[in-house]
């Protein structure tokens, strides 16, 4: 028996996050986050939680959108609990080993030299690409300088590049936050791609010259 309500965690053929119900022409998909979203609008808008406001707020937000539906756009987000916890972990550790070792650079005696070295990713999606170069932002002592789509490389910044071992680390990290990113909200063909080799990186990245002797 064909159910009345079909979710999408049922329906892979559906959006994240959605319901379908009814057939042929008067099939209808809602986005539940949509009128998650536009219930708490409602309920602001009242100025009060109370049960009756949620609950009108639900019905009104559902009569929204059937009155005004929305195309259907799948983002390529997926959700996975696992691999959102083990990439919050790694920006928590990352973060904290290389403020440390930023620290030392500052505060230490010899110069640095800086460069800007090319990482080429797996994962060619505006959405990975994205996630991969604001993660790889929020670590201390590198940073994204360009991002190209059509090759999908980040190009980026690094503060300490005395030696070529230094640099592959580097690019190392980054490929790295790609995977636990992709497996945190990538799709299934994201996740396969990432389970390979990394691509060949160039040799060298472009050096912009010594930083001071407080660098």
């Amino acid at each position: 028996m064909r159910r009345p309500i079909r979710f999408s965690y049922r329906n892979k053929d559906l959006p994240p996050f959605s319901c379908e119900f009814g057939r042929g022409r008067r099939r209808r998909v809602l986005d539940l986050p949509l009128i998650a979203w536009l219930t708490v609008i409602w309920v602001l808008l009242w100025s009060g939680l109370h049960w009756a406001n949620v609950l009108t707020g639900a019905v009104v937000a559902v009569a929204v959108c059937l009155a005004f539906p929305l195309p259907q756009v799948d983002l390529g987000l997926r959700l996975h609990p696992w691999g959102m916890l083990r990439l919050g972990g790694f920006l928590l550790y990352d973060m904290y080993t290389s403020g440390v070792r930023v620290t030392r650079q500052i505060f230490g005696d010899r110069p640095h030299r800086a460069a800007v070295i090319a990482v080429p990713l797996r994962c060619r999606s505006d959405l990975m690409l994205t996630a991969t170069a604001v993660a790889v932002s929020n670590v201390p002592g590198g940073s994204v300088v360009e991002v190209r789509r059509a090759t999908a490389t980040l190009f980026l910044h690094v503060l300490d590049a005395d030696r070529p071992a230094e640099l592959d680390a580097a690019r190392r990290s980054v490929w790295r936050l790609e995977e636990l990113t992709v497996r945190a909200f990538g799709t299934r063909d994201e996740i396969a791609r990432v389970a390979v080799a990394p691509p060949t990186a160039p040799h060298t990245g472009e050096q912009p010259g010594d930083q001071g002797e407080d660098a």
